[in-house]
Formats: C-alpha cells, sequence, structure tokens
C-alpha cells in the first residue's frame, strides 16, 4: 500500500486481488447455475396458460342451479320407477333352518357332522317375475375387507400354475403339513361359500343356471386355465366348500364370485340364474343345505330373488339422490331469485368492502 501526496491510499496488489478474484468467480457462477434448482421455464409450470375465470353474477349463478335441477329431477324419477318395478323376494333362513332342539346351541349345530342340515323353505311370488330371476345368497356382519383376509391369497398362483408353490401370503392356510403347498391358497378361497339351493315348484325342479355368473376379465386374467386345486380343505378344519380337482379354477365361477371381495360387511354375490318366469302367487320351495357357519360371529344368511331392470337390481338410493340434490338445486336457486329482488346488490360495489364500511379503514369482524 503506498499514500500519495494527497493522503489517498492506493493498493495495486488490491486492485490485482479483486481482478484476480473477479477471474476466479466465473467457474464458481457456472456451477451455481448448474447445479440451481430452479426449474426449465415453461408456460404450463408458470401458470401461464390461457384460463377460463368465469364471474359467479347471480344470473349465472341461478341458471347453473336451475338447470341441474331440470336435468337431475326426472333422472331421478325415472330411476326410481325402474327400481320399483323391480321384483324382489329376500328370505332370511339362518335362524328358520335350525331345529329347536339346537335353539339354544346353534354353533354345535352347524359344527357338528351329525347334524342334518337341510332345510326346507316356502316362498311367494308376490308379483310376475320375468326370467331371468337372479339368485344371490346375502350375508350380514361378515367382514371380507378385512386387513389380514384380503391379504391372504397369492395372485400369482390363481394365475399360473408355474407359482403353485407361491404362498408367502397366504398364511395360515399356505401349506399341508405333509403334502406341500394348497391351491387356491388363503383365508379367501378356504372359507368359500358352501350352501346349497334347490328350487321346486308344483313339484317340478327349476334349473339353475351357473354359467357366466363371473367377471369376464376374472376369469380370463385372474385365474389361470392350467391351475387345479390341489390339497384345497385336506386339513382337519373345513372353511367351507370344495372344490373339484379336475376343474381348472378359470371355470369353477363359484370360486371366482367368492374371491372378489366385498368392500362392505353386508353384500350380496351371484349365485345363480333361473331362465324362466315366475307367475304371481306362485309357491316356491326351497331346499337348502345349511352348512355355512355364520353363528360363530353373529351374522345373518339370506336368499335373494330378483328380477332387474336398465339400472341393474333394486336399488331406490340412487333415484332418491338424483331426486334431492335436482330439489335442493331449485331451492336454491329460487332463495337466490328472491334475496336477488328483495334485497338487489350492484356487482363489484366497492363501498362492500370492509375497509370502506369502517370509517377507521379496519374490518368490522
Amino acid at each position: 500500500m503506498e499514500i500519495n501526496t494527497n493522503g489517498a491510499t492506493t493498493s495495486s496488489a488490491a486492485g490485482g486481488d479483486h481482478g484476480g478474484g473477479g477471474s476466479a468467480a466465473t467457474p464458481d457462477s457456472s456451477t451455481a447455475k448448474k447445479n440451481s434448482k430452479r426449474p426449465k421455464y415453461s408456460r404450463f409450470t408458470q401458470q401461464e396458460l390461457p384460463a377460463c375465470k368465469p364471474i359467479l353474477t347471480p344470473g349465472l349463478v341461478i341458471t347453473t342451479f336451475t338447470i341441474i335441477g331440470i336435468i337431475f329431477i326426472p333422472i331421478g324419477l325415472v330411476s326410481l320407477s325402474a327400481s320399483e318395478h323391480v321384483v324382489e323376494i329376500v328370505d332370511r333362513y339362518d335362524e328358520g333352518c335350525i331345529p329347536s332342539a339346537y335353539a339354544n346351541n346353534k354353533l354345535g349345530y352347524i359344527q357338528s357332522s351329525l347334524t342334518n342340515k337341510s332345510c326346507t323353505r316356502t316362498l311367494s311370488v308376490p308379483k310376475l317375475m320375468k326370467g331371468p330371476v337372479v339368485i344371490y345368497y346375502q350375508l350380514d356382519n361378515f367382514y371380507q375387507n378385512h386387513r389380514r383376509y384380503v391379504k391372504s391369497r397369492s395372485d400369482q398362483q390363481l394365475r399360473s400354475k408355474a407359482a403353485g408353490s407361491n404362498t408367502i401370503t397366504c398364511s395360515p392356510e399356505a401349506e399341508t403339513l405333509h403334502d406341500g403347498p394348497i391351491v387356491p391358497c388363503g383365508l379367501i378361497a378356504w372359507s368359500l361359500f358352501n350352501d346349497t339351493y334347490g328350487f321346486y315348484v308344483n313339484n317340478k325342479m327349476l334349473v339353475i343356471n351357473k354359467k357366466n355368473i363371473a367377471w369376464d376379465s376374472d376369469k380370463e386374467k385372474k385365474f389361470g386355465s392350467d391351475v387345479y386345486p390341489k390339497n384345497f380343505q385336506s386339513g382337519a378344519l373345513i372353511g367351507g366348500a370344495k372344490l373339484d380337482s379336475s376343474i381348472p379354477l378359470s371355470e369353477q365361477e363359484d370360486l371366482i364370485v367368492w374371491m372378489r371381495t366385498a368392500a362392505l360387511p353386508n353384500f350380496r354375490k351371484l349365485y345363480g340364474r333361473i331362465e324362466e318366469d315366475l307367475q304371481p302367487n306362485e309357491q316356491i320351495t326351497v331346499e337348502i343345505q345349511n352348512n355355512y357357519n355364520t353363528y360363530s360371529f353373529g351374522g345373518k344368511k339370506k336368499l335373494v330373488l330378483s328380477t332387474t331392470s336398465w339400472i341393474g337390481g333394486k336399488n331406490d338410493f340412487l333415484g332418491i339422490a338424483y331426486i334431492s340434490v335436482g330439489g335442493l338445486c331449485l331451492f336454491l336457486a329460487v332463495s337466490f331469485i328472491l334475496l336477488y329482488i328483495l334485497k338487489p346488490r350492484p356487482l363489484g360495489d366497492p363501498s362492500y368492502l370492509s375497509w370502506n364500511r369502517s370509517p377507521s379503514g379496519l374490518s368490522t369482524n
């Protein structure tokens, strides 16, 4: 550092240092630029794309609610009418099929191999039921959505013969003590529903069609045509129905229907179809083999006969929901019309802003 005659200080070294520092900063800045986390510019990421921002004027809101109400209410009425035309017979038989001697020991009755499980019920047809008449079995208080129950299966084993030994996810029904893996393994298959039904009208047996009761996608993609039951229900504790070891899983539709687990504890599953009409006031005799144990967990079993419509089976909820939403929209539309007439308010009037309503400039809230 040098001092000149005017008392000013000069430093060529400092200037050199700054110059050196400037030249040294160039690679640092390029490195920082390379390591930057700033996203690449685009109109999408910067939210600069064209957008529609409608202003909710009273006229637009009232019109929207009115249109929704006009559309939804007729749809609800049509859906409700279609549901009302569905004829349905529901018979709970789990209690009625218990002999009086076992009224206080239902669990002992269902678990005993010596008791007679056959049961006869009589159903009356209230209206003409045009075929095909769909047969369901309904279970209440059966939690197929339980986490451990849902996980107790092997989809790889169900699809391919080569994965027959893949039972790691099937505990506790994975393998037998001496004969190797169980096919199909897991609690879901083990608990397969095994009550059976036979229907008679005027001593004539009605044929039950059990073909095409499962989804085609399940039969083609989830259950292999080269996979056959093996060691199934061969243990000391039998959970449900047995399977024919000579028929591949892709053709065992009762199993395929059962393996599509239900989301709710009360559910119905398709059992079959009666392909002929049932006349009004006909008496249907049903012979039931009451094999399935729902007594140990307080479950219920019901037999359901139903016709179908364009919305499926009997379902009043869909029509009621449409009518309710449509009615609510019309009610809001009328309310806004009255409010707009009785207490009109100019759109975008700044005098309604809080800082304009309060003399102090603060919000009055």
